[in-house]
């Protein structure tokens, strides 16, 4: 039992701050799956982990998204901003093709290679913000970089937030388009796990509660505190994390 919850605490742990930092989320829970085989790892908690990182970022963003009268634009351009993500998703899912992508060859490159992409983007300042800049155009560029992130070590986080440094977004407004973005690419990763469920017998426990609750504070407290630290930071120090891990998995592949 109790080796059960600390299993679900380091993975609730691993979604709640990687899922919101420019680091890849899947590219974590792949590797530490694979170098230790969790006895607690199932469909069903891997729902949970996404719902509690759902459920925190709705709570944070309550206010914006409750006051739709004064936000609708806002939440009009998100939503457009999701739907290639969804489909490419989708289509990729349905197929079988995201398993095959799922290997550590392919997450190291890409974590070196797009943290080294952040980088460039993330080096100059830049002042646009999300209340006057925000456009059709604007969302879908950067809607199209999100699909990168169907592939593992790219980021979802950080794809999206060095496209809009490209777009010259300060990196406040930048985050804060990547964590909006993440409300629908959470609940299309819900959806498509229960939707699985119904397929599959399943047995809800404890652990389900935990890991919904322990992945809602590791997200609501990595989304607070990155907003904090980025409004006064760079991304270096996220870069140079990329490139650690990609250098330690170079050593291991070849």
């Amino acid at each position: 039992m109790l080796e059960n919850i600390i299993e679900v605490l380091l993975l609730s742990a691993i979604q709640g701050v990687s899922e919101f930092l420019p680091i890849s989320s899947s590219a974590h829970l792949i590797l530490v799956s694979s170098l230790y085989e969790f006895k607690s790892s199932s469909l069903l908690i891997d729902i949970s982990l996404h719902l509690g990182s759902l459920f925190a970022i709705l709570y944070y963003f309550r206010m914006d998204l409750l006051d739709v009268k004064n936000n609708k634009r806002l939440l009009s351009l998100i939503v457009v901003g999701s739907i290639p993500l969804i489909i490419f998703g989708y289509v990729l899912y349905s197929t079988g093709i995201i398993y095959e992508l799922r290997n550590v060859k392919i997450i190291a490159w890409t974590t070196l290679i797009f943290g080294i992409i952040l980088y460039i983007a993330d080096r100059n300042r830049f002042d646009k913000k999300i209340s006057s800049n925000l456009n059709f155009q604007s969302i879908l560029f950067i809607s199209v970089f999100q699909i990168l992130s169907l592939i593992p070590g790219v980021s979802r986080a950080g794809i999206t937030i060095t496209a809009a440094r490209i777009l010259k977004f300060n990196r406040l407004d930048s985050s804060k388009i990547s964590f909006l973005l993440s409300i629908p690419a959470l609940s299309g990763a819900s959806f498509l796990g229960l939707k699985n469920i119904f397929y599959q017998s399943v047995e809800f426990n404890y652990l389900v509660l935990i890991a919904i609750f322990t992945s809602f504070v590791f997200s609501f407290v990595t989304v607070k505190f990155f907003l904090i630290y980025i409004n006064k930071f760079s991304m270096n120090v996220f870069v140079a994390y990329r490139i650690i891990i990609a250098l330690i998995l170079f050593s291991v592949i070849y």
